[in-house]
């Protein structure tokens, strides 16, 4: 296969699942999928660079489709998809070190997700408290389903999707 063929199909299916996953936890009459608690179960897919540097991009414009679709703030959009960006390539710079990989949007989010919440949002928490909260979210997300994905992608992926080509692994 034509591996920018590849690459532009796999950085589309990240996209598209990660929009799909977080309308479906935006439809709960309690929003997940944006405010100050949250727990973005489409987060666990930033485990994806680990596999393939095409989820770098997917990752990225599914962040900033989810939040268009949803109805966030512009501020929110432009640097909830940066935080996004930057945990992904962090993620990618880690592959090597599987334990790691979801540590960094972790980080980005944790330290952009607050501010957004302040200053697109108004959100008068102290910003401590509200990283308390970011994180503990992206940890559950990020860290908890991303390592339980990871894993199941690990041993099962290479078999059951080889035309993702995640055979390097």
């Amino acid at each position: 296969m034509n591996k920018k063929v590849l690459f532009t199909c796999q950085a589309a299916m990240t996209a598209a699942l990660y929009v799909v996953l977080t309308i479906f936890v935006n439809a709960f009459p309690f929003n997940l999928a944006n405010g100050n608690i949250q727990i973005r179960i489409s987060e666990a897919l930033t485990i994806l660079p680990y596999f393939t540097p095409a989820a770098i991009p997917g990752l990225t414009i599914g962040c900033f489709l989810s939040n268009i679709l949803t109805g966030t703030a512009p501020m929110d959009v432009v640097f909830g998809s940066l935080a996004t960006l930057l945990g992904a390539l962090g993620s990618y710079a880690l592959k090597k070190h599987k334990w790691l990989v979801p540590i960094p949007p972790i980080a980005a989010n944790t330290v952009i997700v607050p501010l957004i919440l302040r200053y697109a949002y108004g959100m008068a928490l102290p910003i401590p408290f509200m990283m308390l909260t970011v994180g503990i979210g992206e940890i559950l997300s990020c860290y908890i389903l991303g390592m339980f994905l990871l894993t199941a992608l690990n041993r099962f992926g290479a078999g059951a999707m080889k035309f993702i080509d995640f055979s390097h692994h």
